[in-house]
């Protein structure tokens, strides 16, 4: 028996349901009823899972009651040793380790707004996270302490370092932590869904990064809406719900935990549900191969980008990974040849595509099942608490299936940006966030990204949209990676360019791949150039390709 999407939707969201929705006031902004109010409650909940696995790193296994007893310690330490107190910034700045998580957690369950800096950062940048928030302290990991110990000496701010040799000053994650004993409980602290909770710097390309502040309610709804997209997608496919739902997740993690889709995504929502989370020091396709045999993984969150690499790896066929059942990416756009290749290569299992940003909490819209098998160049449909729109240069909202800007509204969407209320203003109208993505969607309510509005070629007043120009060019066989980009033109303002990676042991010239694309997208959105390129794409943490930097670097060659 099939069912609608209204069908289920009612059917999962109805009075009793676990998904039971409710509004706030009269704001029209409807939330997850039985969600989270706040982390606390979280991480009280995850205590019940006791001696199940929670982190994996490497050959360190730590419990949910292990991880619960280490983070409640650590957030009397920073009240008592530290004075942290409600609404104070702690900032956490490491790689994918378990003490990432533990501070994370800590930071939380004090009060304290927790703020993920990116490890990736050079020592202005990190310094400029530091002194924006405001931070009351520091929790590091032995590279970026190093990076942070001028920061550190010269605010004043005190450091904790985790694996890693402290500098002069700081001390050590093992000395602050000191013993932990199983009496250990929460500091006193009240907290509201309201209330701050993280600080989440963009990814801009432009200017200074924005703090993006989110709340306890943000941080509660998001576990709710991730499995939500989950259990929908087993409904539409007429499966039982009750028996998919039942086995326990064991997710590989395949990008940073400073991600929106690292914490939200992965970590809080394995938090929720009692599943497991492994972490790894860095992204490897041969080696993330070896850890889901080893772990057993059954899910993989990333970016298309870290599924595209884990079939094109020589070792593919030689590990058994016949516990992984699916595979889920988002933050970048998704070429509709990924899902042919998962099919052919990995038959049977669950791909899912979704989309979100830092101003919505991570995922808000997102696709799986035969819905996805149906359109694959689409990101699916909204959660039941998220609403969108498509607006155009006015504001004015759009009819089906016109292209304009993305706009969404829910218990999702954040705050507003950290001290910046013209940003905030602009970004954040009557309770819609404005995403800078082009986008259309259907009669049927299946959003479709265009294109992001910045990244968007003008040739000679005709809109080529560059996700539609690559999605094109992964049909080719030999293309392993792709980026279009627009190339100054005197006549037509701009050209459309491309920049192509090779699968190793293919070749195509310039003109193999024009006379491809000749029968596929229309004339003028055919690149008049083409670079190859040997290395990787540069791309931030998120897996977006740096377009700028690769404009540069093209085009002053």
């Amino acid at each position: 028996m099939t069912f609608t999407h209204a069908q289920v939707q009612a059917q999962l969201t109805g009075p009793g349901q676990l998904f039971e929705t409710e509004e706030i006031g009269d704001t029209g902004v409807r939330t997850w009823k039985h969600a989270p109010p706040h982390f606390r409650a979280l991480l009280e909940n995850s205590r019940w899972q006791g001696d199940k696995e929670f982190l994996v790193y490497e050959d360190e296994h730590i419990t949910f009651e292990e991880h619960y007893r280490r983070a409640a310690t650590l957030a009397n330490r920073l009240v008592d040793d530290y004075g942290v107190t409600k609404g104070d910034r702690v900032v956490v700045a490491m790689r994918n380790y378990p003490e990432w998580v533990v501070a994370f957690s800590a930071a939380l369950a004090a009060g304290a707004v927790a703020v993920p800096l990116n490890a990736w950062w050079t020592e202005p940048e990190l310094a400029y996270g530091v002194k924006d928030c405001g931070a009351k302290v520091l929790i590091a990991d032995g590279e970026r302490a190093g990076r942070l110990a001028a920061v550190s000496a010269g605010t004043g701010v005190p450091m904790i370092v985790a694996r890693g040799e402290a500098p002069e000053g700081a001390r050590s994650f093992e000395e602050v932590l000191g013993e932990v004993t199983g009496e250990v409980t929460l500091p006193a602290v009240e907290l509201a869904p309201d209330d701050p909770a993280t600080i989440f710097y963009t990814s801009g390309t432009t200017g200074f990064p924005k703090g993006a502040l989110g709340s306890h309610r943000n941080l509660g709804q998001a576990p709710m809406t991730v499995a939500y997209g989950l259990v929908r997608a087993v409904a539409m496919a007429g499966k039982d719900v009750a028996a998919a739902t039942g086995v326990r997740r064991v997710t590989l993690l395949t990008v940073p935990l400073f991600h929106v889709t690292g914490t939200f995504s992965a970590l809080i929502t394995t938090m929720f549900t009692g599943g497991g989370l492994v972490l790894m020091y860095k992204w490897d396709a041969g080696q993330a191969l070896r850890i889901i045999e080893r772990e057993k993984v059954t899910t993989t969150i990333g970016v298309p980008t870290n599924s595209w690499q884990l079939m094109s790896h020589p070792d593919f066929g030689k590990y058994d990974l016949s516990s992984l059942t699916t595979l889920g990416y988002g933050g970048a756009p998704a070429p509709p040849k990924l899902l042919e290749r998962i099919t052919a290569n990995l038959p049977d299992r669950a791909p899912s595509n979704g989309y979100g940003m830092t101003e919505t909490t991570g995922l808000a819209v997102g696709i799986g099942g035969p819905d996805y098998q149906a359109r694959p160049d689409s990101i699916g449909l909204p959660s039941a608490v998220v609403d969108v729109r498509v607006v155009g240069p006015m504001g004015e909202e759009l009819p089906p299936d016109e292209v304009g800007e993305l706009c969404m509204r829910g218990p999702n969407v954040i705050l507003g940006y950290w001290n910046k209320p013209e940003a905030t203003k602009e970004t954040f109208v009557d309770g819609w966030v404005h995403t800078g993505d082009l986008a259309r969607i259907d009669s049927e309510g299946f959003v479709y990204i265009v294109d992001r509005a910045k990244d968007m070629v003008i040739r000679g007043g005709e809109n080529v949209y560059c996700a539609e120009v690559e999605a094109a060019l992964f049909e080719h066989p030999a293309v392993d990676d792709a980026a279009v980009i627009g190339v100054p033109h005197d006549e037509l303002g701009e050209e459309v360019g491309a920049v192509v990676r090779l699968r190793p042991g293919s070749a195509a010239t310039v003109e193999d791949l024009r006379e491809f694309l000749a029968g596929r997208i229309a004339k003028f959105k055919i690149p008049t150039q083409v670079w190859f390129r040997e290395s990787e794409l540069p791309r931030n943490p998120g897996g977006k390709i740096l377009k700028t930097r690769l404009r540069q670097e093209v085009l002053s060659a």
